[in-house]
């Protein structure tokens, strides 16, 4: 604890709440329509805050502590899309929660086995980087384009981030986020109305296993979890030069999710937006401490999953401008730093600008995101240029 201690400075807490504040507040909604589109009570939605909030919390800091590097554990976004979308075709709560369980498990036997592992370690570190970048870059654009309906608030937190870069470059996020919420106050923009603050309790579903729920839920929710949450998770990880084995990273998602399945933890994998927020310098400079920023994020993650119905109000007392615009902010030299790994080797640089492009596009094919096609095409794009190429033919 000593030593966690003389580790941690406040640009890692600032960074770590920064990070549960974008991983909550983007796709909360999300959440909550997922679970509704169930038949989910008022109650047990609160539970499923308060499992993913836990899941979150103690996954990041048991994978950060046993590792010493910046692991950030969260919910799969695309995987709640998929939820509401297969709910719409008549599967009840307790089968979904039994697809959840499969989705967990398949999850832990690609970690125990090293399949998913194999598979990364064939990836060039520039089509990682490109991705990573079209990710991040994706969000960035959505932080810029918020400038149109808020424009004080938005050129407000530019100028800020600008000014801090030049006279305190450690701070200049926390010092964004402060501007942030003054101005959102003075504007009228936090919408406090609606607080509750209530205690959060899990609420027990028993699992039920149906075919229609198994094929229509369980295997796309694993499908799209691994391809656009898995994949571009390792690749943040990678990008910032952290070594970390893959497989138990897998294996823990997976067994975490089966753990908290039956009380609305629907499936855990590995963060790649957020990520970044605590595995870049503006986290702390020293990158063998910059775990210590995780270990707040788990701890922020623990604090909203207690609150759990308060958390909904909280979250949305802010302005999505305010969310947006300080997420992509603090992305700006993260996205540089993929953008210049990926095009510097020049065996690999149309393949990355490619996977860049099909990443940031937003394209989705067959309920699968961006991220994985993006890596698709640029995988497809480096067998077509390299396949039995002499070496005279390669550039």
């Amino acid at each position: 604890m000593r030593q966690i201690a003389r580790d941690t400075s406040l640009t890692a807490i600032s960074s770590g709440f920064v990070a549960t504040l974008v991983g909550f507040t983007s796709t909360i909604a999300l959440i909550f329509h997922a679970a509704q589109s169930l038949g989910a009570t008022p109650a047990q939605v609160t539970s499923w805050v308060l499992a993913l909030g836990v899941g979150m919390g103690l996954g990041t800091l048991g994978l950060s502590l046993w590792a010493r590097a910046p692991i950030l554990i969260t919910w799969s976004t695309p995987g709640a899309a998929v939820i509401a979308s297969a709910a719409g075709g008549g599967v009840s709560l307790a089968e979904a929660t039994g697809a959840f369980v499969l989705c967990g498990a398949l999850m832990w036997l690609c970690g125990v086995t090293g399949w998913f592992e194999r598979v990364m370690n064939r990836i060039p570190v520039a089509l990682a980087a490109a991705l990573l970048a079209g990710i991040l870059a994706k969000f960035a654009l959505l932080a810029f384009a918020a400038a149109t309906p808020q424009p004080v608030l938005v050129v407000g937190m530019l100028l800020t981030y600008l000014l801090g870069k030049r006279l305190w470059p450690r701070y200049a996020i926390p010092g964004v986020l402060v501007v942030a919420v003054l101005l959102a106050t003075v504007q009228g923009q936090l919408h406090t109305a609606a607080l509750r603050w209530e205690p959060a309790l899990p609420v027990w579903v028993t699992p039920q296993w149906s075919w229609q729920a198994i094929l229509g839920m369980g295997l796309p929710l694993f499908i799209v979890t691994m391809a656009s949450q898995a994949v571009p998770g390792v690749s943040a990880i990678r990008v910032f030069g952290y070594r970390t084995p893959v497989s138990p990273l897998m294996s823990w998602s997976g067994v975490i999710t089966v753990l908290l399945a039956p009380f609305g933890g629907y499936a855990f994998n590995l963060a790649a937006i957020t990520a970044t927020i605590v595995l870049q310098p503006h986290a702390h400079p020293d990158a063998h401490k910059r775990y210590t920023a995780a270990l707040m994020a788990g701890l922020f993650y623990l604090v909203m999953a207690a609150l759990g119905g308060a958390v909904a109000g909280v979250l949305t007392a802010f302005p999505p401008a305010l969310i947006m615009g300080v997420a992509g902010l603090a992305l700006l030299g993260t996205i540089a730093n993929g953008l210049a790994a990926s095009l510097q080797d020049t065996r690999y640089r149309e393949a990355a600008v490619i996977t860049f492009l099909v990443t940031l596009s937003g394209v989705t094919l067959m309920g699968v995101g961006s991220a994985f096609w993006g890596l698709v095409a640029g995988v497809l794009t480096l067998f077509v240029e390299h396949f039995r190429a002499r070496p005279s033919d390669t550039p």
